[in-house]
């Protein structure tokens, strides 16, 4: 059965399996098709209720970052306990509260479903509300996906209220009017998110869509999928922002790809786009400083994650080609690669390398190299207070057992080179415009 469009760009076409649909989008390249599956299915072994909120829960760990994603927690309230949302998102300036809702009864008429469905979206609404105020009066707390706790102030974050709904027979057309609530809110079913996060495989794109979507009109429940596709053609056709090249250096080049692709991530069937998830999980699995904390490591993964998706399996495939190449050298030799990128808004700036081995000295070297860069780039954009720098540098591994060692290096704010070390350091890189 075909549903009738509601745009010229897509039409819905009911699969066998009648939980699953089969989105047909018109592109430049001619029709794309995207067989949208169920919901990841439930825990066998807990409640529907419950099982719902960590079936979410796995799927924004699962196709995003654990470290990103963070389960019911707890703040003292006079002589009680306050739940502060089923799970929240968080990564880089933003935040989400997710109230996950689950139809456990046997669904009435439409009419009464939809009254239903908009009572406890109401409700969620509000409990989403009072998760922030309650953050933003005292930081709590609060546990991610590997277990690790960390403070959260809720006045460090922008924040969204998700409804998020589990049921297996949502009326047809069935919008949530959602009440005001102070901060930015949508509604979707869990179908719709496990769409997002298997299409992005991005915590931090997934926030930067929900944050767009939720600035339109609100649309029936289920047809998220359709947004998603109806924005994506819209990032096909914008044009390339007007950027000036030359804050990265002499020979930067503007790069653009859509804020959110057409097909979804990894589906060319490689692992190069497993890469940079491969980086991150290092960085996350390794011990930290004596200086650093969870938090710091935590602004890292951000960092790294703001990568746009679109760009992401390109960069890994390059990755594993310079990897590759620096081993290609006598031993007593070494050969590095760079790739480096600066963000639209030149707060952001991208290092990843590949070196023929590591010791102290390429250590060393890495950090004078991420060092002058962000420099360079401080004093071009005249906003230093604003701007990240974050290196990642790539060796082979000598235990056999992995194919890499990562390190990793991270720089924000005014520079702290002298003039003596920024024109050490200038020398020791900018002789050869191919280095930079």
């Amino acid at each position: 059965m075909t549903d009738q469009p509601s745009s010229s760009l897509w039409q819905f076409v009911q699969d066998d399996d009648p939980n699953a649909l089969t989105l047909i989008v018109d592109t430049a390249n001619g029709p794309y098709v995207r067989r949208i599956p169920p919901a990841l299915p439930l825990p066998s072994d807990v409640e529907h209720g419950p099982g719902a909120e960590a079936a979410a829960h796995t799927a924004a760990a699962t196709w995003g970052l654990p470290d990103f994603v963070f389960q019911s927690a707890y703040a003292n309230k006079g002589s009680g306990r306050r739940e502060l949302g089923d799970s929240l998102l968080i990564s880089g300036g933003r935040g989400a509260v997710i109230q996950v809702k689950a139809r456990t009864v046997q669904p009435k008429e439409p009419a009464g479903e939809i009254a239903w469905i908009q009572k406890v979206a109401t409700k969620a609404m509000r409990q989403a509300k009072g998760t922030v105020r309650q953050l933003r009066m005292l930081p709590a707390d609060m546990v991610n996906g590997r277990d690790r706790t960390l403070s959260v102030d809720g006045n460090a974050f922008e924040w969204i209220g998700v409804f998020l709904l589990d049921h297996e027979q949502v009326p047809s057309g069935t919008i949530c009017s959602l009440e005001p609530i102070g901060i930015p809110a949508i509604a979707l079913t869990r179908r719709d998110w496990d769409f997002l996060f298997d299409q992005l495989r991005s915590t931090t794109a997934v926030l930067d869509y929900l944050f767009r979507a939720a600035a339109e009109p609100p649309i029936p429940l289920g047809e998220e999928p359709v947004r998603y596709y109806e924005f994506a053609a819209a990032d096909e056709e914008a044009p390339p922002a007007d950027i000036d090249t030359e804050l990265v250096g002499p020979g930067g080049r503007l790069f653009s790809t859509p804020l959110l692709p057409q097909t979804p991530i990894g589906a060319a069937g490689t692992r190069a786009h497993l890469v940079l998830r491969l980086v991150m999980e290092d960085i996350t699995t390794s011990p930290l400083p004596d200086h650093a904390g969870e938090a710091d490591r935590l602004a890292v993964l951000s960092d790294l994650d703001q990568l746009p998706v679109g760009v992401r399996e390109e960069w890994g495939q390059l990755l594993l080609e310079m990897l590759d190449d620096v081993t290609q050298v006598p031993e007593e030799s070494t050969k590095w690669r760079f790739r480096r990128q600066l963000n639209a808004d030149a707060t952001r700036q991208t290092v990843y390398a590949c070196a023929t081995r590591f010791d102290e000295q390429i250590q060393a070297i890495f950090g004078s190299y991420v060092q002058l860069r962000h420099h360079e780039v401080a004093e071009r954009i005249g906003r230093p207070d604003g701007l990240v720098t974050v290196g990642v540098v790539l060796t082979p591994s000598r235990s056999g057992r992995r194919p890499w060692d990562t390190t990793m290096i991270r720089v924000h704010g005014p520079s702290t080179l002298t003039d003596e070390e920024a024109t050490e350091f200038g020398k020791l890189w900018n002789e050869n415009a191919a280095t930079a």
